[in-house]
């Protein structure tokens, strides 16, 4: 007995599996950066923050010497954690580069476009239905 992939067969009942296809972010394009590929250096940073700010240098500065993208990177005062952003913003910047639509970032952006057009259409549906109510019942 040949049965669809979405059927199971239990105790000689084929009963329908209902399977939810989300719409899901493919990564398997972004790019692998190896470590010597990068320049790094650590800079002082300016902006709020006053000494704890201006005296030390944990701004990262990442090259991607391959491509020559320069990555800035100072949104905390520690160097670990800027270090650790820097290199996800290179890997962010390259993916959009080298992928285009493909990308992780136009992917959610897609995925956030069709959420809209889909909230867009159903408000526009109920203002409709409510506007065909209301004649029907002879309130407007």
């Amino acid at each position: 007995m040949l049965l669809n992939p979405l059927c199971r067969l239990h105790a000689g009942v084929v009963s329908r599996v209902h399977v939810a296809f989300k719409h899901t972010i493919d990564y398997s394009k972004v790019p692998k950066i190896n470590e010597s590929d990068l320049s790094e250096q650590f800079v002082r940073g300016s902006g709020p923050g006053g000494s704890a700010v201006n005296k030390n240098a944990n701004c990262v500065v990442l090259t991607h010497i391959p491509t020559g993208h320069v990555v800035k990177c100072h949104t905390s005062r520690c160097q670990d954690e800027n270090r650790k952003r820097a290199r996800e913003m290179l890997v962010a910047k390259l993916d959009e580069e080298l992928n285009g639509e493909d990308s992780v970032a136009a992917q959610k952006r897609k995925l956030e476009s069709n959420k809209y057009k889909k909230t867009e259409y159903k408000k526009k549906k109920m203002a409709q239905l409510k506007s065909e109510w209301k004649k029907r019942e002879g309130l407007a």
